[in-house]
């Protein structure tokens, strides 16, 4: 499984790399505008990511930004639904806006900070990212 995690903030960043770099290649970005060059990057190089872990607060371009943007490019690009990556957003807001804006949006999950680690596989394991244990 490719990886993409997009996360400002360091130790949420590591956290991330180090829980989900035992399910697959993990890159790693640290605002929107590297998250959105990466994801273009791989899917010209036709290594699409599976998971994207997308923080809503991040600078230069925000989570929720690069959310459409990816959805847009997947969709100007013809990218098969069932080959469409799963988004996952991060943040440590924790207000229904956000959430319903982020699905609206496209992304199939949410998952406020501090991360979880029991909720996130099963998220993981109900997008189908991972097999049951």
């Amino acid at each position: 499984m490719r990886i993409l995690i997009a996360e400002d903030d360091f130790a949420c960043r590591k956290f991330l790399y180090k829980f989900l770099s035992t399910y697959g290649e993990c890159d790693i970005t640290i605002d929107g505008i590297e998250a959105l060059d990466a994801f273009v990057m791989a899917l010209e190089e036709d290594s699409p990511y599976d998971l994207v872990c997308l923080d809503i607060m991040m600078p230069r371009l925000d989570g929720k930004k690069v959310l459409k943007a990816i959805r847009e490019i997947e969709k100007q690009k013809d990218v098969a639904e069932h080959k469409k990556a799963k988004i996952i957003m991060t943040t440590a807001l924790n207000d229904t806006t956000n959430v319903f804006s982020a699905f609206d949006n496209g992304c199939e999950a949410y998952a406020s900070k501090p991360i979880d680690l029991a909720k996130f596989i099963k998220v993981m394991r109900k997008l189908e990212l991972i097999k049951e244990k």
